[in-house]
């Protein structure tokens, strides 16, 4: 919506300082060598505030950047506050205590040269020039990136406040106006501090110390209106009051303008004349009467002007303007004027304009080439701030700047509401109430007891809570209540700490002072306990908040180039302010609690429109119920609060803050790619943004993700149900996040009903889309396939197994002629059953995977997972339809390259053939068994072991006819050459081939029955000589043969021989040898 002419927006006030923790001011005491105490009926000022920005505070990477300093007087108390909106600012707090002085309101300058800041203080005796380094000086980097830095008030504490070239005594001067608030001080261009005061004559003191770095004594210049000739004092020398000027020309406000090595003085005084001296001539310049710019001045010429104010602005290429405000009872009135000087060095004004206005108690304006802004306090001590541009303002009419009210003085609590939630929601809500007011209310409440007060905002919250609950306890005196007694007793109490805070809260808010930031049009208002920004409201708020008298005259044009749009867009606000009149506290309840119930809003609004229909009498009400309400805000309740920050300022640091970085350095016009920043255009372009990144209709999901990434699941779960009933954009991101906060609940159905819910959406959603897109950025598979992974994933690491199942079953329909997809979601079936010990479905899902590689892997998998539980019997008995022989393969591998004696994988594989009636395999794998037992494990248990797998070999043998009673000699490559040498094995973990020129050898029954007979033999040794067992498992018969003979066991030598058919000679040889 283009705009045809530029708007003059209202402004707001905006202020973070509710969460900021209490200030540590650093306390200094000067002395007042000199001074004389206050004595009883002394003058007493008034409190006051002021600021001062850097020049280059602009500037996009100046260490000043977005860095001002600001300070608050208040009687002998200085405090001086250095502040930055980039940057945390260490040490940058200080109280300055003056002995027996009082700071002069407006007592206090600054400025900055190249190497440091200088303060210029003027109190009731004293004059101080405070000497700091720069900014720039302490960090020489021309790109500041650090998160935090020192202040140049860190080294405060090494100042000298007793060196007379920085701190001096205002001299008894006669003439010198003792009482007067005005006064002014300057830097002069040789670095001469100089301090400006009134006189009693209507002329000007002006005290100069000599540059810092230069010895030397403060002088005393009188510039006076009688003479040209003007007498320079030094050493305290008095001056004579000349002339006949009475009380009323002394000056009541003063400014000072410097122009290369003069400095021209301003000064508005009681007789409604504007002054001007220069310093360098030490001669008035100019008088102008003020009162000729009033219309009606007969009664105020007699009355003295003590309300005056002066404030000057400088534009380089429009001159030097002046702002006098002419204070009258009842009213008061602003006088523009721009300086002009002739070729004879005389000077005049032009008059640029003059503005009016009833309100009667200025506490502080602020002007700028182009606008005043002024701050009042009304007749019912309200403040209000408002601001107009003085030249292109033809009917005068001030724009309004939104002033954040004080909190509710009574807080309405239905019957149906805990006081304690409702009350601890008000005073921690953003923007009501400072962390400062809540922890002075604290030190109230707790009478005596010592609290830290140095806490967070959460940390404060549980002390409040503790406090009033303490005290509520403490005054329960009997031991029985009904539930209504408590309840109001706990009101009270609450209520009690609540007006406390409200006391505080109103003190603190009491606006001092109008901060205006040339250089980047940042505008603060500046309150007894805090600072707030001044910002542009958005079009809407602009006209939805803007009086009855401003709204009826808002330019149309400046809304937009369309008529037709500018006219429809203020009949809309014309109904919303209408609307926003006749709303109830009873319809709001309605509203707030319809939409929780996750009631549409069209439907709660209609039923409120109606009631406002019948309840009111205005008839152009009723086109209310025609309209559509086709976009409506989500309700945020107060109660989404993550501390100590609020979910959306959590949304704008994790997330927001950098696109919308990004977002202004990519526009051409933006503030941030200008010469410097300009505060009112970026905060709106910010705001913009901001809110079309927060709007639930994003498309981009941002704000949703922020919340599930950061945790927040109970926010989110209400956010999403509050959008749900009107919402239409994200439908599927908000059900997979939905989905997530019931993971985090335990509602594990629930979640997964979401998540298949969102699966429709994937590809036309950019969350889903971000979601699934791939690290490498490898599409291997369609949108949807991707998204189920990736919640197949997700409910995998949570660790809910039975609802993988379900989603991989679900979606296994969906994946279609999918192969791949197909045998992802069946292994990811087949895992989740097994790890779930379903052994029938994993084996079932198994069957069902189309790729033959991912089988196998499953299919080694379920033999060792089935292993591992000893769950042997389904092993068994599974059918492995066009399996059989990888089962096999993969049984025979785990047990050729496991230890033999703590797995049983031979008697699995025996009990696998015996299933299936095959004996033959059956007796070859035992007979395998034995051997590798006889040449692998040499300890009797293992001969132990042989003897039973060769006669089970030996049984299957002869379950089989006769002609098919035989066996294949197992290869060497089974039976390992090296006795415990593992097997070779190929890449893939397979045991390498048998050699094919190898010869075969047949093993018929009676083969079998002589190496049982072979085996039993070696046990018998074994047992009898149990130093052979380490040979005995490995050894041929003739081997045998020698090892009986040792061993002296003759007959079983003889019968070894004979079922071998050995020679005897052996066995005869061994026994003469023994009697010989």
């Amino acid at each position: 919506m283009a705009a045809a002419g530029a708007m003059e927006r209202s402004f707001m006030e905006i202020s973070g300082a509710e969460r900021e923790r209490p200030r540590h001011f650093r306390e200094l005491t000067v002395c007042g060598v000199g001074t004389v105490p206050a004595v009883a009926g002394a003058v007493k000022y008034g409190e006051s505030a002021g600021g001062f920005c850097y020049v280059e505070s602009g500037r996009l990477f100046a260490v000043t950047r977005n860095r001002f300093i600001h300070w608050k007087t208040s009687g002998e108390t200085l405090e001086l506050v250095e502040e930055s909106l980039d940057v945390n600012l260490l040490n940058n707090a200080v109280h300055l205590k003056f002995q027996n002085c009082s700071v002069l309101p407006g007592g206090v300058h600054v400025s900055e040269t190249q190497n440091h800041v200088i303060i210029l203080i003027v109190t009731n005796q004293t004059v101080h020039r405070l000497l700091l380094p720069h900014p720039s000086r302490m960090y020489r980097s021309e790109l500041v990136t650090e998160s935090q830095m020192q202040s140049i008030f860190t080294d405060i504490g090494k100042v000298d406040f007793r060196d007379p070239c920085n701190n001096q005594l205002i001299p008894t001067v006669p003439g010198l106006f003792a009482n007067s608030t005005a006064s002014a001080a300057w830097l002069s261009i040789d670095g001469e501090a100089l301090f400006a005061l009134p006189s009693a004559s209507g002329g000007i003191f002006v005290l100069k110390l000599p540059p810092h770095d230069i010895p030397g004594m403060m002088s005393v210049v009188e510039l006076k209106q009688s003479s040209v000739m003007q007498r320079l004092l030094t050493g305290w020398m008095p001056t004579a009051i000349r002339g006949d000027h009475g009380p009323s020309d002394r000056p009541v406000s003063l400014a000072v303008h410097c122009v290369e090595h003069n400095a021209f003085i301003f000064a508005l005084c009681q007789d409604h004349k504007l002054r001007m001296w220069s310093f360098k001539d030490q001669m008035c310049l100019m008088v102008a009467d003020m009162l000729e710019y009033i219309p009606v001045n007969k009664d105020l010429r007699l009355i003295a002007g003590t309300g005056h104010k002066l404030r000057l602005a400088y534009s380089p290429s429009l001159g030097l303007y002046l702002g006098v405000y002419m204070h009258a009872p009842k009213h008061g009135q602003f006088c523009i004027f721009q300086l002009v000087t002739t070729e004879n060095n005389r000077y005049s004004l032009d008059h640029i304009s003059s503005l009016f206005t009833s309100q009667e108690t200025l506490i502080d304006f602020a002007l700028t080439s182009t606008d005043i802004w002024a701050l009042w306090h009304d007749a019912e001590n309200q403040t209000v701030v408002r601001y107009i541009n003085f030249e292109h303002n033809v009917a005068g009419q001030w724009n309004p700047v939104f002033i954040q009210p004080l909190p509710e003085e009574e807080v309405i609590i239905r019957d149906d509401q805990d006081p304690r939630e409702i009350y601890l929601q008000k005073l921690f809500a953003p923007g009501l109430f400072v962390n400062e007011a809540l922890c002075k209310a604290l030190q109230i409440f707790c009478r005596g007891s010592e609290r830290n007060l140095d806490l967070s905002w959460s940390e404060l919250k549980k002390e409040v809570t503790l406090a009033v609950e303490s005290e509520l306890q403490e005054n329960v005196t009997e031991y029985e209540f009904s539930q209504e007694e408590f309840r109001s007793l706990q009101q009270e109490f609450w209520c009690k700490f609540y007006a406390c805070c409200l006391q505080y809260q109103e003190a603190l808010s009491r606006p001092l002072a109008l901060h205006l930031n040339p250089h980047t049009n940042t505008v603060c208002l500046l309150k007894k306990g805090y600072l707030s920004f001044l910002m542009p409201s958005s079009l809407v708020d602009h006209l939805y908040l803007l009086p009855d008298e401003n709204f009826l005259t808002e330019d149309e044009t400046a809304i937009s180039d369309d008529v037709d749009v500018a006219r429809d867009v203020m009949c809309l606000i014309k109904c919303l302010r209408l609307i926003g009149e006749s709303v109830t506290m009873e319809m709001s309840v309605m509203m707030e609690m319809s939409c929780y119930n996750l009631q549409s809003p069209e439907k709660a609004a209609e039923q409120a429109v109606e009631d406002m229909i019948t309840i009111d009498d205005e008839s152009n009400l009723q086109h209310l119920s025609v309209l559509d309400l086709t976009d409506s805000a989500a309700l945020m309740a107060s109660k989404f609060v993550s501390s100590p920050q609020t979910v959306v300022e959590l949304f704008f640091q994790e997330v927001a803050r950098k696109l919308i970085i990004s977002h202004l350095f990519s526009q051409p016009k933006a503030p941030l790619t200008q010469s410097g920043l300009n505060w009112p255009e970026m905060i709106t372009a910010v705001t913009n943004y901001f809110l079309q990144l927060l709007w639930p209709s994003n498309p981009g999901s941002l704000f949703l993700e922020c919340l599930m990434g950061n945790c927040q699941y109970v926010q989110l779960q209400d956010y999403i149900q509050l959008i749900h009933p009107w919402c239409q954009v994200n439908v599927g991101s908000c059900r997979f996040m939905l989905g997530r906060c019931y993971l985090v609940t335990g509602e594990g159905q629930k979640a997964l009903e979401c998540f298949c819910q969102a699966a429709s959406e994937v590809g036309k959603e950019e969350f889903l889309d971000r979601l699934i897109r791939s690290e490498d950025g490898e599409i291997v598979s369609t949108p949807r396939m991707q998204y189920y992974d990736k919640v197949l994933r997700l409910l995998d690491v949570v660790g809910l197994p039975e609802l993988v199942i379900q989603l991989a079953t679900a979606a296994v329909t969906e994946a279609g002629d999918d192969w791949k997809s197909q045998a992802t979601l069946r292994t990811c079936i087949f895992k989740h059953h097994l790890d779930l010990g379903h052994n029938s479905q994993a084996y079932e899902a198994l069957t069902q995977i189309p790729d033959s590689s991912r089988q196998l892997d499953c299919l080694r998998q379920l033999v060792v997972v089935l292993c591992e539980r000893s769950q042997l019997q389904d092993l068994v008995e599974f059918p492995y339809v066009n399996l059989h022989n990888e089962v096999v393969g993969i049984i025979e591998s785990r047990a050729r390259a496991v230890d033999l004696m703590t797995h049983n994988y031979y008697e699995l594989l025996y009990a696998f053939h015996i299933y299936r009636h095959n004996y033959r395999k059956a007796g070859t794998v035992m007979f395998e068994y034995g051997m590798r037992l006889g040449r692998e494990v040499r300890t009797l248990r293992g001969l132990e072991k042989q003897g039973s797998c060769y006669l089970a070999a030996l049984n299957c043998l002869r379950l089989i006819r006769p002609e098919y009673a035989w066996i294949v000699q197992p290869a060497s490559g089974a039976v390992y050459d090296r006795p415990g040498a593992s097997p070779k094995r190929n890449h893939d973990g397979e045991c390498t081939a048998v050699p094919t020129n190898r010869q075969i050898e047949i093993l018929e029954l009676e083969d079998l029955e002589r190496e049982c007979s072979l085996a039993r033999i070696r046990l018998t040794l074994a047992r009898h000589d149990s130093s052979a067992i380490a040979v005995a498992g490995s050894s041929s018969a003739e081997e045998m043969v020698t090892l009986l003979v040792q061993a002296g066991l003759f007959d079983t030598a003889l019968s070894l021989c004979q079922t071998f058919k050995l020679p005897l000679t052996p066995v005869f040889e061994g026994l003469a040898f023994k009697y010989v």
